[in-house]
């Protein structure tokens, strides 16, 4: 079992004016695989404030495992890559591939999302688009490695081989 938090970037959602339907498909989706969803948040498509959640959770040592929704677009207010690599300690760079291969079998649109995947501290963050597609075929991707994941970003792990 993972301990993972979610990050919604929007400013709609921040506002209260459109339902968070990426965050929550995430939230249930985790919880039936079993893993603690231990903190959640709704923040505006600001720069900063994503990056000062991001460290302030990775600092606790909140989560193994970060998970952001929204602000991944083309759009001038998309800033959730940004704002997690202004944080970031190392890049992950497969992550984002993966998903961006797993997204191509449904929609040739997978290829405009930006989204990162890097690690602070004991804790990897993955940036996943806003639409529950998106979430849905990321997902798919991830949530078979996040047990493996936690065991990875809690300290050194021996390898067979």
């Amino acid at each position: 079992m993972a301990r993972i938090a979610i990050l919604t970037a929007s400013d709609g959602v921040a506002a209260g004016t459109r339902v968070d339907e990426g965050g929550a498909l995430i939230e249930r989706r985790c919880r039936e695989e079993g893993h603690e969803v231990v903190a959640t948040a709704a923040l505006p498509d600001d720069r900063q404030g994503i990056a000062d959640q991001l460290a302030a959770w990775c600092d606790a040592g909140v989560a193994d495992l970060i998970l952001t929704t929204g602000g991944t677009g083309l759009t001038p207010r998309d800033l959730a890559p940004e704002a997690t690599r202004d944080i970031a300690e190392r890049d992950v760079p497969g992550i984002p591939l993966a998903l961006a291969q797993e997204g191509l079998k449904h929609t040739s649109f997978a290829i405009l999302s930006r989204g990162a995947a890097v690690t602070r501290g004991k804790t990897l963050i993955v940036n996943l688009p806003g639409s529950p597609k998106g979430v849905a075929d990321g997902l798919t991707v991830l949530l078979p490695l996040v047990p493996h994941i936690a065991e990875l970003v809690a300290g050194p792990v021996e390898h067979d081989g």
